[in-house]
């Protein structure tokens, strides 16, 4: 599953790419430029997808319990404070991710997670079948990547 390891390459370098919003990005103190943030030591990273109504279920049990080797591999990509929240919108349930980055090395660090068996092969195949792609996603790509609005620390 090739694809995975360029869906999180680009999820996590999605807030580098230039995006269409109606209204173009105001950067200030609270709110830096992606430009200013490439040599962060910590970076921010939210996204959504779509969670399929007759799964909810079984996404949260999975959540509640994250396989272990899962969870070797989402510290070993040095990533921290990883959070999923759920809402309903719309007659939908939407699932919201929040997680930094510390690392210096970001593009070999996710690949990581793409190394280990477990979660390629078993986490992944899984967790995607619970959720439905949001239309406007780029291709090759599970969750929509958020950009960042403010940052107060």
């Amino acid at each position: 599953m090739m694809y995975k390891i360029v869906n999180i390459l680009l999820i996590s370098l999605s807030f580098l790419t230039f995006r269409t919003f109606a209204v173009e990005s105001i950067y200030g103190p609270t709110n830096p430029s992606p430009d200013t943030l490439i040599d962060a030591r910590v970076r921010y990273f939210g996204s959504v997808v779509e969670l399929k109504a007759t799964h909810e279920k079984q996404y949260r049990e999975l959540h509640a319990d994250v396989w272990p080797e899962v969870l070797n591999a989402v510290k070993a990509a040095n990533i921290h404070n990883y959070h999923i929240f759920i809402a309903p919108l719309d007659g939908k349930k939407y699932l919201f991710s929040f997680f930094e980055y510390h690392g210096n090395d970001m593009k070999n660090d996710f690949a990581k997670m793409a190394l280990d068996e477990t979660t390629r092969k078993k986490w992944w195949p899984l967790t995607d079948s619970y959720q439905e792609i949001i239309p406007g996603t780029p291709d090759g790509e599970q969750w929509m990547s958020l950009e960042s609005l403010m940052s107060i620390k």
